[in-house]
């Protein structure tokens, strides 16, 4: 029997939180340009990933609790596994064959990962990873597997024979620390600032009259923490659509060709927005346009998004595991104005960057893997039936990246959905691009990809917009709809005048006022440096 390690309370939640409907497992893609050298592809698994030993293990089970034990029949060949598309091995055959095996579960008696090399893929080759979610969280996951690449198409450097001993520093050592940093600050949340929130519920309790400043700012964080508990709670069901409802089990699965990430930045500074509220709101848009072209009301609806959030240790980024919390977003699908919507998932991003959610839900985490199974279920449930999507955003590296001699042309990843959850939305940038992609169950969007194609239409309306309005003053969503659709804010003198000064200090009317009916032209001839313009020009 190997050694053992006692598995903590939150693997031992995720672990539980299998179900034939939702199985528990990270899934990733990635494509390569050209075939892999398959010897120093197993090298790497062999030294880079399962030098992990919980990679080396799989889980076991007595009257005390779950356990990781190394397995002593540990075969690499059970894991890597190599298969050939059939047909034309073109893309559509490779979405097919990754939601089916998103829809297998793992081998219970060995470690819970597999990794599948497809050959007779687009004249290359292309690798699906599955890796149970009890193992570690998506943050921790990204840097195993970065760990295997590196920035040329060069032999790597030779690696310690013996499994579980330290790597020497490399170049991913280099990018993998800013990249986890990075993912850290996107929600302004650390595992120092779970400590605090933490500590401040529990001073206040043991005191709760105290005074002093340190006092007082545990006190406030600890009515915050309150009213955040309040809040999940009391948490009201999202709207109803034909995305919600019970899963049965079948998954799909879709992405689209990347955005330039360019133009991505560029449109949120001229909005004066994160490049994630950007992102948030085109998948927002795009989730309306399929609903409404579905014939199905959308005005005033709102779709909840579970969004993890990396409460990881900056300092402690190589540790597996899962340290991290959720935040239920309310994306607007209501509104129809692109720039609106924008505004409005930034508005509520904010609210979420000032709470303590995520703590909570991890706290959550923790406290349900301590409970009975029975009882972990119910409290799952009640949060996973108030929401219809899982939705994660990751910023990877800028840079290209190689595989055992193969550049890496595309990553995808998704995490798993839990209770009747259904639908699950990966945002993952990677060299100079964003990559959408989505995992549904079939039984609720059998054809993802009719959703997917929308994102990038949906982008180009706010670039559309910002090409069309003027540079230099606040982008506002009504007054871009009165600009934009002076038609549906009656008159033309309902449009926002602009005017210039004369020598004396007077204002003038432009050409193309409402003062000026004769010369007025559409916004779109204006010669004028538009937003979106002068934002790409700053990149």
């Amino acid at each position: 029997m190997g050694k053992r390690e006692r598995m903590s309370s939150i693997d031992t939640a995720w672990l539980r939180m299998d179900s034939p409907a939702n199985l528990m497992m990270i899934v990733g893609i990635y494509e390569f340009d050209g075939p892999l050298d398959l010897a120093r592809l197993r090298d790497l698994i062999a030294n880079r990933f399962a030098r992990h030993t919980r990679m080396r293990s799989r889980v076991v089970q007595d009257a005390t609790g779950y356990y990781w034990e190394e397995d002593d029949d540990f075969d690499l060949d059970h894991h890597l596994v190599r298969i050939a598309l059939p047909g034309a091995g073109d893309e559509k055959d490779l979405k097919k064959l990754t939601g089916q095996l998103a829809s297998q579960a793992l081998d219970p008696m060995k470690p819970l990962w597999q990794m599948h090399l497809i050959e007779n893929y687009n004249s290359g080759q292309a690798m699906v990873v599955r890796i149970h979610h009890c193992i570690a969280d998506g943050i921790a996951l990204i840097g195993v597997l970065l760990a295997m690449t590196s920035q040329d198409a060069a032999p790597e450097e030779a690696e310690p024979d013996k499994p579980g001993s330290k790597l020497p520093a490399g170049e991913w050592d280099a990018f993998l620390r800013p990249f986890t940093n990075a993912t850290v600050r996107a929600i302004g949340t650390t595992g120092d600032f779970a400590s605090r929130a933490l500590q401040a519920s529990v001073a206040l309790l043991n005191d709760p009259d105290s005074l002093g400043e340190a006092a007082g700012e545990y006190t406030r964080i600890a009515s915050q923490v309150a009213r955040d508990a309040a809040g999940i709670a009391l948490m009201d069901n999202d709207s109803v659509t034909s995305l919600k409802g019970r899963p049965g089990g079948a998954k799909v699965v879709a992405w689209n060709e990347p955005l330039p990430l360019d133009d991505v930045k560029a449109v949120g500074r001229a909005l004066g927005c994160s490049v994630n509220d950007v992102l948030l709101a085109s998948v927002t848009g795009a989730i309306r346009s399929y609903l409404e072209d579905r014939g199905e009301e959308v005005d005033g609806c709102e779709l909840r998004a579970m969004v993890p959030v990396n409460l990881r240790d900056p300092r402690k980024w190589k540790e597996l595991g899962n340290k991290f919390g959720l935040v239920p977003l309310l994306l607007p699908i209501g509104i129809a104005n692109p720039i609106s919507r924008v505004h409005e998932v930034r508005r509520r991003m904010d609210e979420l960057k000032q709470g303590y959610t995520a703590v909570l839900s991890m706290g959550l985490l923790a406290a349900v893997g301590l409970a009975p199974r029975a009882l972990q279920k119910q409290a799952l449930d009640f949060l996973a039936n108030k929401a219809t999507a899982v939705m994660t955003n990751v910023p990877g590296p800028q840079q290209v990246l190689y595989m055992a001699g193969a550049r890496i042309k595309r990553v995808l990843a998704w995490v798993p959905q839990s209770g009747d959850v259904g639908i699950g939305v990966s945002i993952l940038s990677y060299n100079g691009g964003v990559q959408f992609g989505m995992i549904t169950d079939k039984r609720l969007c059998p054809a993802p990809q009719m959703i997917i194609d929308r994102f990038e239409p949906e982008f180009e309306k706010l670039v559309l917009a910002l090409c069309m309005l003027p540079w230099g003053e606040p982008v506002d969503g009504d007054d871009a709809e009165s600009w934009l659709f002076p038609s549906m804010r009656g008159p033309a003198a309902a449009r926002p005048k602009r005017h210039r000064r004369k020598a004396n200090g007077e204002a003038t009317p432009t050409a193309g006022s409402a003062a000026d009916p004769a010369t007025e032209k559409p916004a779109r001839l204006r010669r004028r440096r538009s937003a979106f313009a002068a934002a790409r020009a700053e990149s």
